[in-house]
């Protein structure tokens, strides 16, 4: 499969990925805003409790990330929707998510790469992000206690990390403990009376992603709006 130009408006792309197509969906900048040379990654949770791209917590860090001129990449990990290939458990996953980070690059060279997760997406991204360096990390509910993060480096980049304190599925205590254990200087906001899926939430999370990664935004495109 040959790699794809990248889009110059919305749109949904195959790319090639290591077991296969994976279906993708490219999304620029709300048009009221500067483009910023900037391309986001965002990834999503777990599969097989029916995580997809479409995830509203998906869709609205993508969303947040367009309102402050960024371009999103969403993609659908293997064996998820129209991409090929079956569940791997993480390892296959991170490599899915390298194949994605490759084609951007390659199509966006001059732009800054930002990884952005969801609960497993978190920690998908979280894996990768040593070989990938991205510019900044988005980590919301990364699911420490949930799968093993004994092996991941701690993060050098700029780090934000979105946590709800009443989340039913990731135990904040175990997250507030890994970060303390890790001792990085990750950017924490803790959101009380928030679930997993932030219901309720979701103007809120909006809220405190534009607020934690307006310092680390690239200077607009000389050609943006």
């Amino acid at each position: 499969m040959s790699l794809p130009v990248f889009p110059d408006s919305s749109s949904a792309i195959t790319l090639a990925g290591p077991a296969g197509a994976l279906e993708a969906a490219v999304d620029l900048p709300e048009p009221d805003v500067a483009t910023l040379p900037l391309v986001a990654i965002v990834c999503h949770p777990l599969p097989t409790e029916g995580g997809t791209m479409h995830n509203k917590v998906v869709t609205m860090v993508a969303r947040s990330l367009r309102e402050l001129g960024a371009t999103t990449v969403r993609f659908n990990f293997r064996g998820t929707g129209a991409s090929e290939g079956r569940f791997d458990e993480g390892a296959g996953e991170v490599e899915d998510l390298k194949a994605v980070a490759a084609w951007v690059r390659s199509r966006r060279p001059d732009d800054a790469l930002w990884l952005a997760g969801f609960s497993f997406g978190a920690y998908i991204s979280l894996l990768a992000a040593a070989e990938l360096r991205p510019d900044l990390l988005i980590s919301i509910a990364p699911p420490a206690g949930r799968w093993d993060f004994d092996g991941i480096a701690v993060p050098t980049m700029p780090w934000l990390v979105i946590q709800g304190e009443a989340d039913e599925i990731v135990d904040p205590e175990a997250v507030y403990a890994w970060l303390a254990a890790l001792k990085s200087d990750a950017q924490l906001v803790r959101m009380p009376d928030t679930s997993h899926f932030f219901h309720r939430k979701l103007m809120d999370l909006r809220g405190a992603i534009k607020h934690g990664v307006k310092p680390y935004l690239p200077l607009p495109s000389r050609n943006g709006a």
